[in-house]
This record gives C-alpha cells, structure tokens and sequence, in this order.
C-alpha cells in the first residue's frame, strides 16, 4: 500500500537524491534479520515468527507520519525491513510443513495467488487513499490490515513438533546457521531474478507518471494481476516439468520484459510491458519456492528458507540501489536502467542452462 507514494514522501522532507535507499535499507535489515528469523522459526515455532513479523510492520507504519526527516525516516525504513525479515520465512516454511511433496509447486502457486492479490491490490488502494485523503491515512490503513493478518494468524495451528519457549540462546548465530548449503543454487537464481523487482520498486513511480500513468501503483498492479493468473499454472507446471526447466521459461520472460520497459515511450506499451514481468514473476517464484523446499532438509526447513529470501533481499537491494543512483532523477536513463536489468536476466537464464545441463550429466 505504502510502497508507491514513498518517493514523494521522502521528496518532501528534501531527500530525493537518496530514492534507491528506501528499499534498500528494508531490504537489508530484513536481509540482516533472516538468519535469527530462520533459527527461531526451526526452534519456537512457525507462527510466533509471523506474528512478530506482522506486528513489526503495522506499529511501523502506525508512527511513520511522525517520522519526517530524512534520517528519522530511513531509521524507521530499518526497523520496517524486519517485519518482511520474520513473516515469510515463517509463512513458507509453514506451508512446506503442511503440504505433500508432489505438490509443492501447486501449493507455492496458491500462496503465490494470495500474495499477489495483497500486492496488486495494495499500490493502487494505497495510492487513491494518500491523493483522496492523505499519506498518513495511507499508513494508518496500511497499519489496519497488518492487524488483520495478526487475528488471521491466530487462527492457525502450529505445526513445528515440541516448539520451545524463545531463549536469548536464538539469537546467538552460529556461521553455519547463517546459510543452508544445500539451496544455494536456487537461491542465487532467486537474487538475480528479482534484481528487476528491487528497480521496479524505485523507479517505476516516476517513470509512470513520465509517461502520463497518474496512478503511480497501476504499473505494478498489472503485473501482479498477470502474476495472480500464472502462479497456479506454473506452479502445476513445476510438479510435472521440473524446478528448473519452469524457470528457464520464466527468466526468458523477464528478459523480454525488461527490454519492453525499457523501451516504452507510450503508456500503452509500459502497462504491456507490466504483464510479462507478470508472467515472469507468475512463473519464477512459487518455482523457486518450491525448488527451495525439496532441497531442504525437514529440521533446517526455517533456515533454508531464510537462506533463499536472504538471496531475494540481495537481489532486491542491489536492483534498487544500482538502479537509483544510474537514474538519479534523469527521464533520458529510463533506457540504460532496464536493459542493465535484462543483463542480470539473461546472467541467470545462463545459470540455469549451466545446472540443466550439469544434471544432466549425472
């Protein structure tokens, strides 16, 4: 909800040069925070770590209107990352608990639907909210729903056999605890597949409305739409054709799509070009989720988890920060900023060629 209008809030307090920090500090302190949610999740339970996570995100942006300096704000931008740090660790390894292997991807497809629903909804709601009312309306709803999926986390039933009370022993990290070796192929895949996201995030509000899109969250609601309707099918498609052989389809797309954006100079074009980043994401992730899950081992389940978003968070910073200072408030480097991530693209179309084909070797 909040992630569109974030530019011109931090325009407002007078840090425009400094718009691919905003999720790339998140993005790091969640990136900072998996290896304790992971060990937490492995060890009290699945659920008190979402609900840590949820709790994070809504008292956050409870007291973002409050925070207007460019250092208050980013401070706060910090702690926020947490919360994205603790719920889907808890959440994915909460579904790999409760689901057969065989249907792992069908399962991602789902929960990749739900999450979907939530992120194409969000920008555009956010947004009428703060242009009807005002951005601190926007937050004080966006901290509403964060309540909501506190009571729906209530409702479920822990699945971690004899959870233990937390101990101050969780957060002492071991080096091993930190990674787990046996999903790092998909996890690196994971960082360079969502390089595109972390730009998207920063850039794509004032490339909108560059192009005459007023609504500054349309972009990324067409594609979680398109998303919304892939996931399932990839997600089936995954379970029958293979982990990688899916995402070598879906990082084609993201190549295309990359250079479409890049190229667009007309709306139409732009939102077209929406809907196969779409298709691309629709594709990749629940894939990668579940590629993740049968890699995992059941007592590291948390940790491989974590392991993967710690590669979604890398990819993600770095996609914002290259992406924000390359663009640095300049229309001409719309361009140069989406091909630099239809090159990241093809670096992992590569990738997965190089792991098809070396297992084919064995």
């Amino acid at each position: 909800m909040i992630i569109p209008e974030l530019p011109d809030f931090l325009r407002n307090m007078g840090g425009e040069e400094h718009i691919g920090l905003i999720i790339a500090i998140f993005t790091l302190s969640a990136m900072l925070s998996r290896p304790f949610s992971g060990k937490m999740a492995d060890q009290m339970g699945r659920k008190p770590v979402m609900m840590i996570g949820v709790v994070v995100s809504a008292l956050c942006c409870l007291i973002y209107p409050y925070f207007t300096t460019v250092f208050t704000f980013f401070i706060l931008r910090f702690f926020h990352g947490f919360s994205t740090g603790f719920q889907p660790t808890g959440l994915t390894a909460y579904m790999t608990d409760i689901v057969p292997p065989q249907r792992r991807g069908e399962a991602m497809g789902i929960l990749g639907v739900s999450h979907s629903s939530g992120m194409a909804l969000g920008p555009v709601i956010g947004s009428a909210v703060a242009n009807q009312y005002s951005i601190d309306m926007m937050f004080y709803c966006s901290a509403f729903v964060s309540f909501l999926a506190l009571l729906a986390i209530f409702k479920l039933k822990e699945t971690l056999d004899d959870p233990k009370p937390f101990s101050p022993k969780m957060l002492i990290i071991n080096k091993h605890e930190i990674i787990e070796p046996k999903v790092l192929k998909p996890s690196i895949v994971m960082l360079l597949c969502v390089y595109p996201f972390g730009l998207m995030l920063t850039i794509i509000p004032d490339m909108s409305i560059h192009l005459g899109v007023m609504n500054k969250g349309l972009y990324m609601s067409v594609l979680l739409a398109l998303s919304l309707v892939v996931r399932l099918v990839a997600g089936k498609a995954s379970d029958k054709f293979g982990r990688v052989n899916t995402v070598l389809v879906g990082s084609i797309f993201l190549i295309v799509a990359m250079l479409m954006t890049g190229a667009s100079t007309t709306s139409t074009l732009f939102l077209i070009s929406a809907g196969i980043y779409g298709i691309a994401v629709g594709i990749i992730s629940p894939t990668i989720f579940a590629w993740v899950a049968d890699d995992a081992i059941e007592e590291h389940r948390g940790r491989a988890m974590s392991t993967m978003f710690i590669g979604l968070e890398i990819g993600i910073m770095m996609g914002a920060v290259c992406s924000g200072y390359l663009y640095n408030n300049m229309a001409s480097r719309f361009p140069a900023v989406f091909y630099l991530a239809a090159l990241v693209a093809t670096i992992a179309l590569i990738l997965l060629i190089a792991i098809r084909y070396k297992s084919r070797n064995y």
